[in-house]
């Protein structure tokens, strides 16, 4: 057993420093399926993650924005340094906005318009955002938005869960994709992340736990991985934060598959429940192809093991893959060898959220989203410290 253990550490380390490599010539589905059968019995191995050898203290947050009265999740960020957010219609609060783009001077203006931003219960979600989760920016500087259409985290209103692009140049929506019979009315469309060469998109859901994967040029979309264990958040793992285990109602809170990220190859996805440690990731070619059986795709999962709790996760360029840490209000840097080091730690990063990286890779935004604060989670008393904000650190 010891051995075996040991034989599947180091093909993981070695498998996660090739993360750039495409799948070699001849090389068969089958013979990958074979390799990859552990992850069905799950990778146990806890990563260290080690303290930032420059001292956690060199690097710093800026604060780019805050708003003392709605609760923010999403940011973006665009080539020319555009910055967005977005408002999800979580509490019974009369929310002003769902996505907007921050002005200079702290302010913000509807996004891409005052009237997609004016939907009210009763009307259609179909050409309105109904609860905005998360925007995101792809490498051609198109935005994509994800509006999983379930206010107060309840119901996805009359199948009007939809992924929307939006072009930057004309601010106007270039297409719109339903997900009617791909996800019920149970689900939470939560990230996305579009991979332009292939014209292929990646969405988690975080309400039944699932991947839905869209092709983009003929809108079909299906999910996958719905009954795999990688989607699903670990039934026995204890989310302590603040010195307590995070609840609702008086029970323990349970996220499904929430952060994903793309390699910067885009032959790799990577995933995870929210509350617990684990990371997984897929090659995209698998998730791509739609006459995979599901029971096979399963053993393409590949389970890396233990790091942190995290919301969301991004690349950079070189394939540094960074996760927050709100049980330590840190971010927390994994390189390509497996290896994690923490980036910042700092109190304001009160429940990390999501994250976008300037086009230089010069700077990692991050929206803190203090979830964790909310009434909702603390018998009905607002723990938030104003404002929420979205900060960026510099990288290089």
């Amino acid at each position: 057993m010891k051995k075996t253990l040991t034989y599947m550490i180091i093909a993981l380390a070695v498998s996660f420093a090739s993360c750039s490599s495409n799948t070699k010539s001849g090389q068969s589905a089958e013979s990958d399926a074979i390799k990859n059968t552990d992850a069905t019995t799950g990778n146990n191995t806890e990563h260290k993650v080690s303290d930032n050898p420059n001292g956690n203290n060199s690097v710093k947050l800026e604060q780019v924005f805050a708003d003392p009265t709605y609760q923010l999740t999403g940011v973006a960020v665009s080539k020319s340094g555009r910055l967005f957010t977005s408002y999800p219609l979580w509490t019974p609060s009369i929310y002003k906005y769902a996505l907007v783009e921050v002005l200079p001077g702290n302010q913000v203006k509807p996004y891409p318009d005052a009237a997609m931003n004016s939907w009210k219960p009763g009307e259609s979600g179909n050409n309105k955002w109904v609860c905005v989760q998360a925007p995101y920016i792809d490498d051609q500087d198109v935005m994509w938005v994800i509006d999983p259409a379930a206010p107060k985290l309840d119901k996805v209103y009359q199948n009007s869960h939809k992924l929307v692009k939006i072009n930057l140049s004309t601010n106007k929506v270039e297409r719109t994709y339903t997900f009617e019979g791909v996800a019920d009315e149970h689900s939470y469309l939560n990230d996305v992340r579009v991979d332009t060469k292939r014209q292929f998109a990646y969405i988690t859901n975080s309400g039944t736990g699932g991947i839905v994967v869209v092709d983009l040029k003929s809108g079909k979309a299906r999910q996958v991985l719905q009954n795999h264990y990688s989607v699903h958040t670990d039934k026995d793992f204890k989310f302590i934060i603040d010195g307590k285990e995070m609840a609702q109602d008086g029970q323990p809170v349970k996220f499904d598959s929430d952060g994903i990220a793309l390699s910067p190859d885009g032959n790799l996805l990577y995933y995870k429940p929210l509350t617990d440690t684990k990371l997984y990731r897929i090659k995209t070619e698998f998730l791509r192809n739609d006459t995979l059986p599901g029971q096979k795709l399963k053993g393409y999962v590949e389970d890396l093991g233990k790091y942190a709790v995290t919301d969301g996760m991004e690349f950079d360029k070189k394939g540094n893959l960074y996760l927050g840490d709100p049980q330590h209000s840190s971010i927390i840097k994994i390189t390509p060898d497996l290896k994690a080091t923490t980036l910042v730690q700092d109190d304001r990063l009160i429940w990390p959220d999501s994250y976008s990286l300037s086009k230089d890779s010069a700077y990692l935004y991050v929206s803190c989203s203090q979830i964790q604060k909310t009434p909702e989670h603390n018998a009905g008393i607002n723990k938030r410290t104003s404002p929420y904000a979205i900060y960026r650190i510099k990288l290089s």
